[in-house]
């Protein structure tokens, strides 16, 4: 199965969002990582990790993005999708580009892929921690 897809018959929830709706987006990661019994420590940490990953899709990729949630054998699922390039990484020396690595240290897994179909970010994090 695709690490991407949710298990079938899972419920969805999917939020569309551009730069000025990055709140938005924190909000959505919340009422998800709450609705699913996530302890009040770990939502502070799935939103700081969820927020990282919007962020650099729609500053370094393409403008607009979309993030999915979907609950997967006691771990809440998050991919962010946009239609962009990204960068593997900081380059040594930067000061900023940390957000994957802040996403890598928070999550339990973290994927990323890249390709002629844009770029995605998939994380998973214990549901119940």
């Amino acid at each position: 199965m695709d690490s991407t897809s949710p298990p079938p018959g899972a419920p969805v929830r999917r939020l569309r969002f551009g730069l000025p709706d990055l709140p938005q987006v924190r909000e959505f990661a919340e009422s998800g990582a709450r609705d699913v019994g996530m302890s009040e420590e770990s939502v502070n940490d799935f939103v700081i990790a969820v927020n990282e990953v919007a962020t650099n899709a729609v500053t370094h990729g393409a403008g607009d993005a979309q993030v999915r949630t979907w609950s997967d054998n006691g771990d809440i699922v998050v991919e962010v999708h946009d239609e962009g390039n990204w960068k593997a990484g900081p380059v040594p020396g930067a000061v900023g580009g940390m957000g994957l690595w802040v996403a890598r240290l928070l999550s339990s897994d973290l994927t990323l892929r890249i390709g002629g179909r844009g770029s995605t970010v998939v994380m998973r994090f214990p549901a119940g921690a």
